[in-house]
């Protein structure tokens, strides 16, 4: 049995630390935090999703948590109009195999945590920083803010966008602002107007904002996403914001959506980042996941579920005892790098399709509102429906994705 070090105890870190353990390996979990927690809120789980964490273990639990949604629908937020919708019930779960569902993200990071205390070859490690590594082609060593030194067979970075592994690995610097800042905050089903409670993940697209709501807890809970590019040039992450300066960016938006964002109260606020697709990802028996491998703008919904993707593959292949690990690894890297290569860079130009004006804006909704459910779905079959996680993306797709 080898010892996996994996740094990071995020979604992806503990997504990494069940599959890895299932196939027979001790898996140490190194959390920089004093305990695992997860921050942010809503979080959109397609069906290639929910088919990996069917292949982790806590699938089902994340059905009986979350909401499923209805459809994906797209508004003009100038005119309100409705432009289009992706229907997500019979013919969707039907060919892709698994419903469409929204989750509060400590939902499904706690469903992971008591997946991984339950499971005997998981050891789980808070208040452990990992600040970089040590390798000599057959073993790695996590070296901690503190100085100490922890030896393993294997090392997966899954520290997050700011990976200290992927510093060291890649070497590539901070990553790219994006310039767009998200306001998010969460109120109170009951609050909601009845004729805004829609079973839909909803986006109102203006110039250059657009806005997103869904329900999360249960049903609880709107969770609500507004985006505007201002060119911010400084990253920030989870600072309040007046109620008052949220209003003002995206007055120039229709009546319904200013009415479900002047209930919004505690807003907090992120600039969004980025990087750009790598072609490597491992370093001998060391090797990125997650957002430390391919972040991305979550503009396809797909970040936590390329991160689920690469637990399965990897666990995968490390099957057995006696796994090669730096092999391992590269052959992982190979299989997935395309695929999330390609939502990285279909999260960017989603941007198009959400911030348009004017006469660019008539474009992409008449051409929208021209495709059939099938088109839609057809559109998104390549993202959704996957079930081995390593096809990549078909050329020649016009708008891609769906926001969060």
């Amino acid at each position: 049995m080898a010892r996996v070090v994996v740094a990071g105890g995020g979604i992806g870190g503990l997504a990494a630390a069940l599959s890895i353990a299932k196939r027979g390996h001790h898996v140490v979990v190194l959390e920089r935090s004093e305990r695992f927690a997860e921050l942010g809120a809503g979080l959109q789980l397609a069906p290639n999703a929910m088919h990996a964490l069917t292949r982790l273990g806590p699938g089902a639990e994340v059905r009986a948590h979350a909401v499923h949604v209805d459809e994906l629908r797209f508004m003009d937020g100038v005119t309100g109009a409705h432009v289009t919708s992706v229907p997500l019930t019979e013919g969707y779960q039907q060919r892709f195999g698994n419903p469409y569902v929204v989750v509060h993200r400590g939902e499904l990071h706690g469903l992971l945590l008591a997946a991984c205390r339950d499971a005997a070859r998981i050891e789980l490690c808070p208040g452990r920083p990992v600040a970089g590594y040590e390798q000599d082609g057959t073993r790695a060593t996590a070296v901690l803010d503190s100085g100490e030194r922890i030896s393993s067979d294997a090392l997966i970075g899954a520290d997050g966008i700011h990976s200290a592994v992927r510093r060291q690995l890649v070497g590539d610097g901070p990553p790219r602002i994006s310039g767009i800042t998200v306001h998010r905050t969460i109120i109170p089903m009951d609050q909601v107007p009845e004729h805004l409670r829609w079973n839909a993940v909803t986006w109102w697209a203006g110039p250059k904002c657009h806005f997103v709501h869904y329900a999360i807890a249960g049903g609880k809970y709107l969770n609500l996403a507004a985006s505007f590019d201002g060119g911010a040039t400084r990253a920030l992450a989870g600072v309040p914001v007046a109620k008052d300066t949220v209003r003002d960016l995206f007055s120039v938006l229709d009546a319904a959506p200013r009415q479900l964002l002047e209930l919004g109260e505690q807003w907090k606020s992120w600039v969004l980042i980025d990087r750009a697709p790598v072609d490597g990802w491992t370093d001998g028996p060391v090797a990125l996941l997650g957002d430390a491998a391919h972040p991305m703008l979550h503009y396809a919904a797909q970040g936590a579920c390329q991160a689920l993707e690469d637990a399965v593959v990897l666990g995968d292949l490390l099957d057995g005892g006696g796994a090669d690990f730096a092999r391992c690894f590269v052959e992982y890297n190979r299989l997935r790098r395309d695929r999330t290569a390609a939502v990285q860079r279909i999260s960017r130009e989603s941007i198009g399709l959400w911030h348009p004006a004017g006469a660019a804006a008539a474009a992409r909704n008449a051409a929208l509102s021209r495709m059939s459910p099938t088109d839609l779905h057809d559109h998104l079959a390549w993202m959704h429906g996957a079930r081995d996680f390593t096809a990549g993306a078909p050329p020649g797709l016009p708008y891609q994705g769906a926001a969060r």
